[in-house]
């Protein structure tokens, strides 16, 4: 008997938001999710023209998040949604967030977790209080090359870590006009609605996550440098901070959105005793592998590569030559989010509640320290932040 779809809500994603339509791609790709109900703008008539273009039911668009839980938690169990997806600007991730735990459903939310690192630890405690599944969708952590470095690294094949270098650099930010009449960079560049960093928040907490997934490690301490490069702006747009981790390894992070001419430039290089390697996001098939007194390989993706391991492969979808990416990587995450909720054993989740929480100390301890003259600050040392 074939298994029914997984049935998801979204919240945000109206019309003009570039990550809600990238959301729902991914969720269909695998023909594993359904979309069936939403609130997709604070705007009533602006969400019902949005549901009317996916082809949602009226009866199952709503003119609010609170609205839409307290109806859907009313039908039946085999026709109310299952989880939701979080697409809105950052202040209003922990609000839905909770609102969904509390109903009773799923929540796979988009990144940064909340608006504060007060905001994530009091989502992890619903979640845990809740037993519910909460999924985070860092993206480039679901690319599968990005998957066969962190093994190659946690089998040994590099020896001990010893540096990480990861960086940021795009360029839409570059110059004052980029910013005006845009709403998606408005909302990033405003502290009521991105919280207290603007870049490092955005992209930051995207290299940071990669950094500790990749080398298996967590970072302990970190000394930030942030600035605001485009007078008039309220948040950093660049900045660049030193990292020591867990095991003794040094490392390096920049994120920048004024880098002029740079596209989507997120990059990772990991250093051992043995060797080391090295992916780019915008050569995403590759993996550049260096062993010590070996010839420099090229790793490449594909689903005929017997070398990849057996969950890399899982998450290829073409032979090789046939360039995946952006989309294919959050569909791997939506992917693996159905099946949690199907068959929770098997759950292959790259970021969740945990990640949460580190993301918005990382980005605390990264304020603190610039404004501090860019003094070393613990990451952990931020968890008791209280105002």
């Amino acid at each position: 008997m074939a298994q029914t779809k997984v049935r998801m809500a979204m919240v945000g994603g109206g019309e003009g938001a570039f990550i809600g339509a990238i959301h729902r791609i991914a969720a269909r790709l695998d023909n594993q999710i359904e979309l069936v109900a939403g609130c997709f703008s604070s705007k009533a008539e602006r969400s019902a023209a949005m549901a009317a273009q996916l082809g949602i039911s009226t009866a199952r668009c709503y003119d609010s998040y609170q609205q839409l839980f307290a109806a859907e938690a009313q039908l039946p169990p085999e026709q109310r949604i299952e989880f939701v997806t979080i697409v809105t600007p950052n202040h209003l991730h922990f609000p839905v967030a909770k609102a969904a735990l509390l109903a009773g459903f799923h929540v796979l939310s988009d990144k940064p977790a909340t608006l504060s690192l007060d905001e994530a630890l009091q989502l992890q405690a619903l979640v845990q209080q809740t037993g519910l599944r909460y999924g985070l969708t860092h993206t480039y952590a679901a690319y599968p090359m990005a998957l066969q470095a962190k093994l190659l690294v946690q089998q040994g094949n590099l020896g001990a870590v010893r540096r990480v270098a990861v960086s940021y650099p795009q360029g839409w930010l570059a110059n004052k006009a980029d910013s005006d009449g845009s709403a998606q960079a408005q909302w990033r560049l405003d502290p009521a609605r991105s919280g207290i960093s603007g870049c490092f928040a955005d992209i930051g907490t995207h290299a940071f996550q990669l950094a500790e997934f990749v080398s298996g490690l967590e970072v302990t301490e970190l000394c930030a440098d942030l600035v605001t490069v485009i007078d008039g702006r309220q948040l950093d747009d660049d900045g660049s901070a030193l990292l020591r981790f867990n095991n003794g390894a040094r490392g390096t992070l920049l994120a920048s959105q004024v880098c002029a001419g740079m596209g989507n430039g997120l990059q990772i290089s990991v250093y051992g005793e043995l060797g080391s390697l090295s992916w780019q996001q915008e050569q995403p098939d590759q993996l550049i592998v260096q062993l010590r007194g070996q010839p420099q390989q090229t790793w490449q993706a594909g689903t005929d590569k017997a070398y990849l391991a057996e969950q890399v492969r899982a998450w290829c979808r073409t032979p090789a030559g046939h360039p995946e990416g952006y989309l294919e990587a959050f569909a791997n995450i939506y992917r693996d989010f159905a099946l949690a909720l199907r068959q929770p054993t098997t759950s292959n989740l790259a970021a969740g509640i945990e990640q949460a929480v580190r993301g918005m100390a990382f980005v605390q301890a990264a304020v603190v320290s610039s404004r501090q003259n860019t003094a070393w600050v613990s990451i952990a040392g931020q968890y008791t932040f209280t105002g």
